[in-house]
């Protein structure tokens, strides 16, 4: 994000319409970390008032598709979406509570792994989950 752009012109710079509702939802993305649906829809709602959740899945549908917002989803966990978009990071994933966290790649650029067999695909990426269990569940 170039800090002299308004999320307003973000949008529109994606080619999509400019909404009190998007722009809502982009920057509760931005403000948060790597939350859920329903998160995200409690974050537009106290910003903009009354947003269906469909419209929340629509927006960051259409988000997530212009590369505003990525999305991830660690097996066995609820979609998560995030504004940190544009790098090669990874997250890391706690067993008991679900936190996620970002983890930078140590390799810098994209893939950072290689394929033992590419079956005739040009691979761009590679994802990553680290798993684990994160400081406040080690202690509990």
């Amino acid at each position: 994000m170039t800090p002299s752009k308004t999320t307003a012109e973000e949008l529109r710079a994606a080619g999509l319409r400019v909404t009190a509702a998007r722009v809502a939802l982009l920057e509760t993305v931005r403000d948060g970390n790597h939350l859920d649906v329903e998160t995200i829809a409690s974050g537009v709602r106290d910003r903009v008032g009354h947003i269906s959740l469909q419209a929340v899945y629509e927006a960051l549908h259409a988000l997530t598709a212009t590369g505003l917002v990525r999305r991830i989803e660690p097996a066995g966990s609820a979609a998560r979406y995030e504004g940190r978009v544009g790098d090669n990071h990874h997250h890391i994933v706690c067993r008991s509570c679900g936190a996620v966290a970002d983890v930078d790649c140590a390799i810098g650029h994209a893939p950072c792994l290689n394929a033992s067999q590419d079956h005739g695909f040009t691979i761009d990426e590679a994802e990553v989950i680290f798993w684990g269990t994160c400081p406040d569940c080690s202690t509990a």
